[in-house]
Order: C-alpha cells, then structure tokens, then sequence
C-alpha cells in the first residue's frame, strides 16, 4: 500500500462550476512534491458551503487503485 497526504482548498463555486463535471480529475502535489489525480467524485463526500478545505490522506493498493481518501484535518 501507498500512502499520500495532501492539502486542498477549492471554493465552493469552483468545485460547482468545474469538478461536477463528470470524469474530471483533481489534480494535487503530495507533501514529497509527487503530482497525483483523484476523480473529482471522490471529494463530494467532503464538500461544503466552503467548498472543499483541509489535509487530506489517500491511501492506493500496489496497484494504484485508490483504496480510501479521509480528510484529516481542515
């Protein structure tokens, strides 16, 4: 398993407007520099009238599959 953790801030009205597009991926940089892309479907759990905030942890299987995205702090 591989673990990455990542911060993210998108507002409300950008997460609206771009990422409830279907197959649209989000792009972040892990804390070691490394660029990851989550489908953007993987975040509504945690969207809010702020948007999307917080530090969050994805954890993939040796295959790359996404096994688990948790917010762990905002």
């Amino acid at each position: 398993m591989k673990l990455f953790y990542f911060r993210l801030n998108i507002t409300y009205q950008s997460f609206e407007q771009t990422y409830r597009v279907p197959n649209t991926i989000v792009r972040v940089r892990d804390e070691s520099g490394q660029m990851l892309q989550i489908p953007a479907l993987r975040f509504t759990p945690f969207f809010s009238q702020l948007g999307i905030r917080g530090r969050f942890e994805l954890t993939l299987d040796d295959n790359n599959k996404l096994l688990n995205l948790i917010q762990i702090s905002e």
